[in-house]
């Protein structure tokens, strides 16, 4: 995972792109003005022309290793989105292999055809006409992602990220079982932006990975900080999702290891959280890396079920703890038949299997008595409470009873 910074700002008259130094960055011009030139020996400067938000410049940098071919200044101050070749190449690799294939071709080309046009025979090589260039560049949204990312690169270091606690509470008597600790950004200008906006962003570029391990100690930091206000509790957990870019880390294990260590929580107090998903696009080292864990005495739990893939010939192989079923069957079960049916089959199989079952999105008392009475053991949801700080998280587990009056 990289840890350049991809947000740049550059003041008026600066030249951030110098003819003949190494090529390393290619930039789109956010906001501001730059302009291209070239510096011919015995001879003025020769302007090739301006660029303004939303175009790409020294892009030759993401295909080669020659030399800059052009000074590029900045007219006025100017924000600047850096893309390294590094971050290109990881971003070109997590793509399939006909989009590889397509993107190496149009790259090649586009580089025969700077080296075969007019201006670069005469000016040393910079790119075609914008017309060209902006044919090129990505839209918007895309823009928007890379100036999201750059944010949460910084969030991830300046204390912008907290974690909030939502209680999973037993069905049978009430009691606060554990907690899933849930990933909160208030950005500083933006404000509250929401996991499902960033969370697969950090997917995509691979941020989620050091995000992963933050929220991992933050949590088990967490759970030794309630233990020591309402006493040990060997039997209270914490429940920590899992991406599989997490998974596919070669030092998963190793880091999920130390970090349970240096916390000195018990292991069996930690809850993976996973997804279908995960299981079907690396089934072989997702089996091997369960199977680890669960050696370990982590708990294993599958989240949303019933929404991803569901292949019943997969689950039955993997060292899986617990089931919980998808908030969308359970806010409509009280109204269609058929999730109610789906309902009933996620518990069925569950208990079959010998797995616990959570239900997630819980809002109504009737939804968590009939879960009750289907034979669910475990619940979360709006109707106990809310996803909220550690100390509320822990006032509340210094009530005795929990969640017992709203189950009677």
């Amino acid at each position: 995972m990289t840890n350049f910074q991809n947000l740049k700002t550059v003041r008026a008259g600066e030249i951030f792109i110098r003819q003949g130094d190494p090529g390393k960055s290619a930039y789109i011009v956010e906001s501001g003005q730059v302009e291209i030139f070239i510096d011919k020996p015995n001879a003025p400067p020769q302007f090739l022309g301006t660029r303004g938000p939303g175009t790409l410049i020294g892009e030759m940098a993401l295909i080669d290793d020659d030399k800059r071919t052009a000074n590029v200044r900045a007219i006025e101050d100017c924000n600047l989105i850096e893309i390294t070749r590094e971050d290109f190449n990881r971003r070109l690799n997590n793509t399939d292999a006909v989009m590889q294939m397509v993107m190496r071709v149009l790259m090649t080309r586009y580089r025969d055809t700077l080296f075969r046009s007019e201006i670069v025979r005469e000016s040393l090589g910079w790119p075609p006409p914008e017309e060209v260039e902006r044919k090129l560049m990505q839209e918007t949204k895309t823009i928007d992602n890379l100036r999201l990312e750059g944010e949460f690169k910084a969030a991830l270091t300046n204390g912008q990220l907290s974690l909030n606690y939502q209680p999973i509470v037993s069905l049978d008597d009430g009691r606060i079982l554990g907690f899933e600790a849930l990933m909160r950004w208030n950005h500083p200008e933006k404000g509250f932006i929401s996991p499902a906006v960033f969370i697969p962003m950090a997917e995509e570029t691979g941020l989620i990975i050091e995000a992963s391990k933050w929220a991992l100690r933050e949590s088990c930091r967490a759970l030794k900080r309630m233990e020591s206000h309402v006493g040990q509790n060997p039997n209270l957990y914490m429940s920590v999702n899992f991406s599989a870019k997490d998974f596919a880390e070669e030092s998963f294990l190793d880091d999920l290891y130390q970090i349970i260590s240096v916390s000195d929580v018990v292991p069996t107090q930690i809850q993976l959280e996973i997804t279908e998903g995960l299981l079907m696009s690396q089934p072989e080292n997702a089996k091997l890396t369960l199977e680890m864990c669960r050696k370990a005495g982590l708990k294993i739990a599958i989240d949303d079920f019933g929404t991803g893939y569901s292949s019943l010939s997969y689950l039955h192989t993997y060292p899986i703890d617990t089931l919980k079923i998808d908030q969308s069957f359970v806010r409509d079960m009280l109204k269609n038949k058929v999730s109610m049916e789906l309902v009933k089959s996620i518990i069925t199989l569950g208990k079959n299997l010998g797995m616990m079952i959570t239900a997630e999105g819980v809002e109504q008392k009737e939804e968590g008595l009939i879960l009750r009475d289907l034979g669910c053991e475990n619940a979360q949801g709006y109707y106990f409470a809310k996803p909220m700080p550690e100390k509320q998280a822990t006032e509340l587990l210094l009530q005795l009873n929990g969640f017992k009056e709203k189950l009677a």
